[in-house]
């Protein structure tokens, strides 16, 4: 490609050299020896890019360039100078220059200025691709051995960063190999899963991954302190993929001193894996222990924050049965209106040890996709659904009270209770009506379903530490990207489901989840 340089300096005629460098790589130069005619030259002509002395007689570099900004808000200038006066600098960084060059120049400092700005994406793009492939084969050998829960908690690691790389790129040209990949790991990882989870639950001196019913008790608890804040913040359905993007718009206002993972145990719902979180038990302990309080996700309820109504009593039970002291507070965010009254509300929850925010939007757009045409438009995979968290986040009032905590030198946990996949494949399944409705995961006594090989089966709940309704009750979730489809009306139900984001079942995306505490910078 034939890119187009406009060089504007009164001593133009003294930079011939440097011209002629520029046009023997292959660069297309325009010289103009005056900041007048290097505005003409913009509006009647396209450049790549401006070379813009700062000290020019008559209008200056630093009045021309407001005026390009004006014309061509996006064209990158390249400031030019003599001068290395602070405010000089801060004047032009001000105004949005793309970078700063001081005098005497040499030649490759020039060029290296010019494909910073033009070459930066296929350069990119290029060492991207060529890092993954060097990569690709390491990672596709460490995830076919046998290897632990942390092993696989770095593999998954691995993979979001590739993804996030490549999704960065102009072309994206090696998204389908790394989605390949992904797809060949989680196959890897269900395996993985089936072999170990139930020996995690019931043999106490087995290596094994912290869990959700340990969160509160082995990685939050130890943090409070008397005299500084901490607050727990849980966002339902976040993947580890967006905590990535959250981590970029949270930079200048926290430093990450931790970010590990822990594992949701299964079903990875709400109902079961945050109900874990706070009580500090399994779903069959706290059935047992708690039986006014447990809501059974059964028959056709889609609410899922109707299993969720005592979280709080859960969590101060946990509290209560630890033995712990402290001032604590719990607010769950459904809406607008609730975050922002939790912001006006800032200065009371600076008084409290440890407060324990669960906030809602991401699980919320998650079931909105799956139902609104223009959602799916907006986020139609998990490029466009990191964006759209992005969006959201950037505007909310949670944004707002995060900014507060960073302000007042509060500290701050970052987790979720689960993740979610993209659902690809169906898994015909056959059941009565009380059997419950995710896509992931089906719990009944009279179920039948005939794919074997992507169906992780629970036939002795109490094994998986979950309620047993009945004598028979079976548990099954599906396993990688399948999703459960009933017979009845098969083509229609797929065809809406499938494309959209699922959690209850066993793949990475669900099981592997992001534990992050911050402190204020």
């Amino acid at each position: 490609m034939q890119y187009s340089i406009l060089w504007a300096d009164d001593e133009i005629d003294l930079l011939k050299p440097y011209i002629m460098f520029l046009e023997s790589k292959g660069y297309d130069v325009t010289p103009v020896n005056s900041g007048a005619d290097a505005l003409e030259e913009v509006e009647k002509s396209k450049f790549d890019v401006v070379f813009l002395d700062e000290n020019m007689p008559g209008m200056t570099g630093l009045e021309v360039l407001p005026q390009i900004k004006q014309l061509k808000p996006n064209l990158p200038v390249i400031m030019i100078t003599k001068s290395e006066e602070e405010h000089i600098m801060e004047e032009a960084i001000g105004s949005k220059i793309a970078d700063y060059l001081i005098k005497p120049l040499n030649p490759n400092q020039i060029l290296l200025a010019v494909k910073k700005i033009l070459d930066k994406k296929r350069l990119e793009e290029e060492k991207t691709n060529l890092s993954y492939q060097q990569e690709f084969r390491q990672l596709a050998m460490q995830y076919q051995d046998r290897i632990d829960h942390n092993e696989w908690a770095e593999i998954y690691k691995k993979l979001i960063f590739w993804e996030l790389e490549i999704d960065r790129t102009e072309n994206k040209s090696m998204a389908e190999v790394l989605n390949m990949q992904k797809s060949e790991a989680n196959a890897n990882f269900a395996r993985f899963i089936e072999e170990n989870y139930e020996e995690w639950l019931n043999d106490p001196k087995i290596d094994k991954p912290l869990m959700s019913h340990q969160l509160m008790r082995k990685k939050v608890f130890p943090l409070v302190k008397d005299n500084s804040p901490l607050f727990f913040l849980l966002i339902d359905n976040l993947r580890f993929d967006q905590w990535k993007i959250l981590e970029g718009l949270l930079q200048d206002y926290f430093t990450v001193e931790e970010e590990s993972s822990y594992y949701s145990i299964l079903p990875t719902t709400t109902a079961y894996a945050r109900n874990s979180i706070f009580a500090g038990m399994l779903p069959s302990e706290i059935e047992k222990q708690y039986p006014k309080h447990w809501v059974q996700d059964i028959g056709d309820s889609e609410d899922e924050e109707g299993f969720n109504q005592y979280e709080d009593f859960f969590f101060q039970e946990q509290i209560r049965r630890s033995r712990l002291t402290f001032k604590s507070s719990y607010y769950k965010i459904l809406n607008t209106t609730q975050g922002k009254s939790l912001v006006d509300n800032f200065n009371n929850l600076m008084q409290n040890q440890l407060n324990v925010v669960v906030y809602n939007f991401v699980d919320m757009l998650s079931h909105a996709r799956t139902d609104m045409a223009m959602i799916k438009e907006l986020a139609p995979d998990e490029s466009g659904y990191r964006s759209i968290t992005a969006s959201w986040f950037t505007h909310s009032p949670l944004f707002d009270l995060l900014k507060k905590i960073s302000e007042k030198k509060g500290r701050l946990i970052i987790t979720t209770d689960h993740g979610m996949i993209r659902v690809q494949n169906p898994a015909k399944i056959v059941g009565d009506r009380s059997v419950n409705t995710n896509l992931r995961y089906k719990q009944g006594k009279n179920l039948n379903w005939d794919d074997k090989d992507h169906v992780l089966v629970c036939r002795k709940p109490e094994r998986f530490f979950l309620p047993k309704i009945n004598v028979s009750t079976t548990y099954v979730f599906t396993m990688e990207d399948y999703f459960f489809a009933y017979p009845n009306n098969y083509n229609h139900y797929v065809n809406h489901y499938r494309n959209t984001f699922q959690h209850g079942g066993v793949s990475l995306e669900e099981c592997i989840i992001p534990f992050v505490y911050l402190t204020a910078k």
